[in-house]
């Protein structure tokens, strides 16, 4: 009985060392060696208006930590939706595929409301068109909204790669620039935020999961500065507020939500300070 019980404990004990060094294996897929931890980037910046410029309703998945202890930390949040996502897939089915653009469209106000966002605009755009639109009329439309909120803080998408390789995140995060640039440029009463913050995709994940797609992320995006909590319950709350694509992660990267986000519980940023160095 005893040479059982020793043998229990034994097997036990591999296990855990196995399912432990699976598990810090997995985290280190999830971790930015050139990122500093902060308790809030924006914090970090002295941001008291933040905007965030994004292109789909889910978009702000993304960055559910920064909004969510921005807007605790007393800052004023915005958030500009370029589309509808009526294109998009659903997983798992919920509407008529021509009323899946109002649903998702309720979907992200909900979740921005979800994560303290005071105001939220949703577009009209054609999902997956968006580099088809007219580039004056998308960045005059995108600086107008900035003078209204005359936000401090910018939040976008790395233009060359779109956080997930998407032609219409680049786009809007190509937009976005052009918009700050525009501002400056005119040196009215408010001259454009003084940080631009892009949400950055952790390497080695999108390397081991993200085909190549992955890759491509991977080999066009900057190394981030910063990484923050990620608001884990707030994102798992956002999924299921939009329904319609509560899926998308396992369906994206085999893994289920719960344990992605197990792994993946910070946010990363590369920050480019406006004062220092201009974009007009």
């Amino acid at each position: 009985m005893r040479k059982r019980t020793v043998a229990l404990i034994v097997v036990a004990a591999v296990l855990l060392a196995v399912v432990g060094g699976l598990y810090w294996a997995g985290r280190h897929l999830f971790f930015e060696p050139t990122a500093k931890g902060v308790d809030s980037v924006v914090d970090e910046l002295g941001g008291e208006r933040v905007l965030g410029v994004f292109a789909h309703p889910d978009d702000e998945q993304t960055v559910n930590g920064l909004f969510w202890h921005a807007h605790e930390g007393g800052a004023y949040t915005a958030m500009i939706t370029a589309t509808q996502g009526e294109a998009g897939h659903q997983t798992p089915v919920v509407a008529r595929q021509e009323d899946l653009g109002e649903v998702r469209k309720a979907e992200a106000l909900k979740n921005s409301f979800n994560l303290g966002v005071d105001r939220h605009v949703v577009w009209d755009y054609p999902d997956g068109g968006v580099p088809d639109v007219d580039e004056d009329e998308l960045v005059d439309r995108v600086a107008d909204e900035m003078r209204r909120v005359k936000p401090d803080v910018v939040v976008a998408f790395w233009p060359e790669s779109g956080a997930t390789g998407h032609e219409d995140h680049m786009r809007m995060g190509e937009v976005a620039e052009l918009a700050i640039a525009q501002l400056e440029e005119e040196g009215g009463a408010y001259a454009g935020p003084k940080h631009l913050v892009y949400t950055i995709s952790p390497s080695g994940a999108l390397a081991a999961f993200g085909g190549e797609t992955g890759a491509f992320v991977v080999a066009n995006q900057p190394k981030p500065e910063y990484a923050m909590d990620a608001a884990v319950q707030k994102k798992h709350e956002g999924w299921t507020i939009h329904a319609s694509q509560a899926n998308y992660l396992p369906e994206s990267y085999l893994l289920p939500t719960w344990l992605v986000y197990l792994l993946w519980d910070q946010e990363f940023y590369h920050v480019r300070d406006l004062e220092a160095e201009p974009l007009g």
